[in-house]
């Protein structure tokens, strides 16, 4: 009984460490996606020059 548990418990452990990881893959190119966009749409200044999108 005590090693199905532990099997059982194993499997659960690990199910729910891969649809984090995958969840944080998802979460990372979203990231990378809306970094690149600001690249695309970032403003020009009065200047002329291209400007930063962010403000840190």
């Amino acid at each position: 009984m005590v090693p199905l548990l532990l099997v059982l418990l194993l499997a659960l452990i690990l199910f729910g460490a891969g649809f984090a990881l995958k969840a944080l893959w998802w979460i990372a190119v979203i990231v990378l996606v809306l970094w690149l966009l600001g690249f695309v749409v970032r403003s020009a200044d009065g200047t002329g020059r291209k400007g930063r999108w962010y403000r840190w």
